[in-house]
C-alpha cells in the first residue's frame, strides 16, 4: 500500500512546552491507523497540524507522496483531509443536507432534490443511514455522527481523522460505525482514529502508532508503530505508559449495606417545559457503586445535578437516609440548595462532568480550589490558608498529581491531573454519598485506573457511590448494579456481575418496563 500521509520530523512547541518533538509516522491508503498516547503526549496537536489548525515549527508533511503546506482547514480539505471531532460541529436547526453544504461555495438557491440524491449515493456506497431532510435536533447521537462523516465525504475527503468516535455510542452503534469504517478502508480510504479504548483498537485498526511524553523534557515523541495483529492489550499498554500496568478492576463485596438515598418518582423539566427526567425511582446503598448508563443526553446530567441541589425538581422526592443514635432519619433534598444541604449536616460530594466549569476554578491554584467549599466557615475577615495548603500538598503526594506546585493555576494542568485535584478534594471531606459524572472521560490509562481505584476505596469505606459512565465494559466490571436511562426514564436496573453489553445497549434505546418492575437489588 502507498502512503496517504507521511510526517517527517515534525516538531511543534507552544512557548517552552514542546507538544510534538521530531515526530515521524505514515498512514497508508486502505488502512485504519489507531493513534494512542497518554494525555499530553501530543495526539491532538499532531492531528490539528494535519487538519490545518496548527502549523508545524519544523518538519515536512507529504500527502500522496508530494510535500505540502497545510496552513488552514481549507488547505486540508483541498488535500482531501477531513476531521470528525468528538464534539460535533452541526447547526441544530438545519437539516442534514443543509449542514453538509454549509459554508461551501455555490448557487444561493439550494437544489434540494439533486443534493438529496448525491447524499443518498454516498450513503448507499458506505452503508450510512440518515434522512437528508431530517433536522439535527431530531437526530440521535449516531445519526449526528453520520452527518459529520457525510460532510467530509461530500467535500471529497479521502483521508479521515476521527477523534474519540465511540465515546457516546451504544455497543450496537459502535458495531455499525465499525462496519462503515471497514467499507471506507476497503474502498481505499486512509483513516486515523484517536481513542483510549484499547479493545476497540484491537478490533478495528490495522496498525497502531503510540505517542509518549519524554521523561526528561515532557515532549511528545513516537514510542513506536506496530501491526495490530502482532500485539496484545498488555503489551500495548506498556508501550503507551512505558511500563507494565494492571488493567484489572477489583470489584470487592461490602457485606454491610444501608440504604443511603431513595429517589422516588423524580421528574425534572427542560428549558422548553419538556420532561428531561420522568418518574425516576431507585435506591442507593452504602458500600456499593451504582452505575448509570445511557446514550448522552438522556437525563444523566440532570439526575446527578438534581441530587446535588443544582437542578430544580418538578416532582418526586430525593430522600437522604442516615441513622442517628440507632434511629433512621430521612431528609428530603428536593428544593434545597447545595449550601442548605451542607448546613443540614448531609455529607455529599459531587464530581461534575464539567471539571473547570462547575468543579474547579481554572484561574485559581490548588490551595484556593481547596478552599471553595470551606472559606465561609472562617470567622472574621481573614481566611486560613495553612490547612488547605497542607491538604493540597497531601493530595499531590497521595494521588501523584503532576504540577509545578500548589500555587500553579489548575487550568495549566493536564486533564488527568485536574480530575485528581477535583476528586481528591471531594473525597477528603469524608462524604457518605459520592456522585461522579464521567470522571475518566478523555483521561489516559494511568489516570483512569487511579480514578477507578479511588472510587473502589470509597466504596470499601462504606460510601454510597453513584457513577455516571459511558464505557459499558467498565460499568460492567466496576459497578455492583447498573441503572439504565432512556429518554429520561429508568429502562431497568441490572446486576453488574451478570448483565451483558448487549443487554445494556438494548436497554439504552428501549424503556424496558419488565426490567424496571423487577429491578435487581
Amino acid at each position: 500500500m502507498e502512503n496517504a500521509i507521511e510526517l517527517k520530523h515534525v516538531t511543534k512547541a507552544f512557548g517552552p512546552v514542546v507538544a510534538n518533538a521530531d515526530v515521524s509516522l505514515t498512514v497508508k491508503w486502505g488502512e485504519i491507523l489507531a493513534l494512542l498516547g497518554e494525555n499530553g503526549s501530543g495526539k491532538t496537536t499532531l492531528m490539528n497540524i494535519l487538519s490545518g489548525i496548527y502549523f508545524p515549527d519544523e518538519g515536512e508533511i507529504y500527502v500522496n507522496g508530494e510535500e505540502v503546506s497545510i496552513r488552514s482547514p481549507k488547505d486540508a480539505f483541498d488535500l482531501g483531509i477531513g476531521m470528525i471531532h468528538q464534539h460535533f460541529k452541526l447547526v441544530d436547526v438545519l437539516t442534514c443536507m443543509e449542514n453538509i453544504v454549509l459554508g461551501l461555495p455555490g448557487a444561493q438557491k439550494l437544489n434540494r432534490k439533486k443534493l438529496a440524491a448525491e447524499i443518498r449515493e454516498i450513503s448507499e456506497r458506505y452503508g450510512l443511514e440518515v434522512d437528508p431532510g431530517k433536522k439535527v435536533y431530531d437526530m440521535s447521537v449516531s445519526e449526528k455522527q453520520t452527518v459529520e462523516i457525510l460532510k467530509v465525504l461530500y467535500r471529497g475527503a479521502n483521508i479521515l481523522i476521527l477523534d474519540e468516535p465511540t465515546a457516546v455510542l451504544t455497543p450496537q452503534e459502535i458495531s455499525r460505525l465499525f462496519e462503515i469504517l471497514r467499507k471506507m478502508r476497503d474502498d481505499g480510504k486512509a483513516i486515523i482514529i484517536i481513542t483510549h479504548k484499547l479493545n476497540e483498537v484491537m478490533e478495528i485498526s490495522d496498525r497502531v502508532t503510540v505517542l509518549r511524553r519524554d521523561a526528561s523534557d515532557r515532549s511528545g515523541r513516537v514510542a513506536g508503530t506496530v501491526e495490530t495483529a502482532s500485539i496484545d492489550i498488555p503489551k500495548l499498554t506498556e508501550m503507551i505508559v512505558g511500563h507494565s500496568v494492571s488493567l484489572a478492576i477489583n470489584r470487592s463485596d461490602v457485606a454491610e449495606k444501608e440504604e443511603r438515598l431513595k429517589v422516588v418518582n423524580l421528574t425534572c423539566l427542560g428549558g422548553e417545559g419538556n420532561k428531561v427526567l420522568s418518574d425516576v425511582t431507585f435506591d442507593l446503598y452504602s458500600g456499593e457503586i451504582l452505575g448509570v448508563a445511557g446514550v448522552a443526553g438522556n437525563g444523566q446530567k440532570e439526575l446527578c445535578e438534581a441530587i446535588a441541589g443544582l437542578y430544580p425538581a418538578a416532582g418526586g422526592a430525593i430522600l437522604y437516609k442516615n441513622h442517628v443514635n440507632g434511629v433512621e432519619v430521612s431528609e428530603n433534598l428536593v428544593g434545597k440548595s447545595p449550601r442548605e444541604i451542607i448546613k443540614k449536616g448531609i455529607s455529599m460530594a459531587f464530581v461534575p462532568e464539567d471539571r473547570l466549569g462547575m468543579g474547579l476554578v481554572g484561574g485559581l491554584d490548588m490551595v484556593e480550589n481547596m478552599m471553595l467549599k470551606t472559606y465561609t466557615d472562617n470567622p472574621g475577615m481573614l481566611v486560613d490558608r495553612k490547612a488547605p495548603a497542607a491538604q493540597a500538598e497531601q493530595l499531590i503526594d497521595r494521588l501523584e498529581i503532576a504540577t509545578p506546585g500548589i500555587h500553579t493555576p489548575v487550568r495549566m494542568l493536564s486533564g488527568g491531573n485536574v480530575q485528581k485535584v477535583l476528586l481528591g478534594r471531594e473525597i477528603d471531606g469524608a462524604p457518605q454519598i459520592l456522585i461522579s459524572a464521567y470522571p475518566v472521560r478523555g483521561l489516559d490509562i494511568n489516570s483512569t485506573y487511579t480514578i477507578y481505584n479511588l472510587l473502589n476505596e470509597q466504596k470499601e469505606k462504606g460510601v454510597a457511590v453513584l457513577y455516571i459512565g459511558e464505557d459499558l465494559d467498565v460499568l460492567l466490571e466496576l459497578c455492583d448494579r447498573i441503572l439504565v436511562l432512556c429518554g429520561g426514564q429508568v429502562s431497568g436496573i441490572v446486576d453488574g456481575r451478570t448483565a451483558t453489553k448487549e443487554q445494556l445497549g438494548y436497554m439504552m434505546v428501549h424503556v424496558d418496563k419488565e426490567a424496571n418492575n423487577n429491578e435487581a437489588k
